[in-house]
């Protein structure tokens, strides 16, 4: 057992890495700099299930905690992801509880949620756990996090915190900036107001925020909870550093 939500819940300051498939020797690269969890970007990337359950594997073999964000309302791939061993998912597009309540129906078994049963798979241990042990152990460690990306959302941001079931959320600031009609992303002072709002209402309702950052700079100043590196954003930073 990982341990992610544990610790998540409990307020620590978790750093992992955004990557898109395939990256394996970058994976193996995070849990070697000592990061604490990798998400696997299924949005923006492929979401083959093959390669990402070999992603899965290597990232788990180095004690890396596991995130996946899959595309908005994909409750099958919710399910296959959750199966194939992943602590949780991060879903985009979040706009409402009643869609945050979604996201939470097809990530929780029964009764807080209806996401399809089976022992058998690799978050089962191939059929060595009971099925008492897997809802408790799936109960006790699956990661659910809305991303919040719209202004409206942002407003409904206490809202879904509420919901049972959901451990925390993320602003994505591209998107936020954009449907916003703004250039800037998270440089925009209304963008970065927006966020700032929604980060005080996780705290209002005691959850952690998870935090997309740039830098260590970014990292810093992020509000309570996990941080990302956008792994991309990073290596290109330094790339471009070395060519000059």
């Amino acid at each position: 057992m990982s341990g992610l939500r544990h610790r998540l819940v409990a307020g620590e300051r978790l750093l992992g890495g955004l990557l898109r498939l395939p990256s394996e020797t970058l994976v193996e690269m995070v849990g070697v700099a000592g990061l604490d969890f990798v998400v696997f970007d299924c949005e923006h990337g492929p979401a083959d299930l093959v390669p990402l359950q070999q992603h899965v594997v290597t990232a788990q073999a180095h004690g890396l905690g596991v995130l996946v964000r899959v595309g908005a309302a994909e409750p099958a791939l919710v399910l296959r992801v959750l199966d194939l061993g992943a602590d949780g998912i991060i879903v985009p597009h979040v706009d409402t509880a009643e869609q945050a309540r979604a996201v939470v129906t097809a990530a929780r078994y029964p009764p807080l949620g209806e996401r399809g049963f089976a022992t058998y798979s690799r978050a089962g241990r191939f059929g060595a756990r009971s099925i008492a042990e897997h809802l408790e152990y799936a109960a006790e460690t699956t990661i659910v996090v809305p991303m919040i990306e719209t202004p409206s959302a942002c407003t409904a941001a206490p809202e879904i915190l509420a919901v049972p079931g959901v451990d925390a959320v993320l602003v994505g600031p591209a998107d936020l900036s954009v449907a916003m009609g703004l250039t800037g992303g998270a440089a925009e002072p209304a963008v970065a107001q927006a966020m700032a709002d929604v980060a005080a209402a996780a705290a209002r309702a005691g959850k952690p925020m998870v935090s997309i950052v740039g830098s260590v700079q970014q990292a810093a100043a992020a509000p309570p909870g996990a941080v990302i590196y956008n792994l991309a954003h990073v290596l290109l930073h330094t790339l471009r550093g070395l060519a000059r």
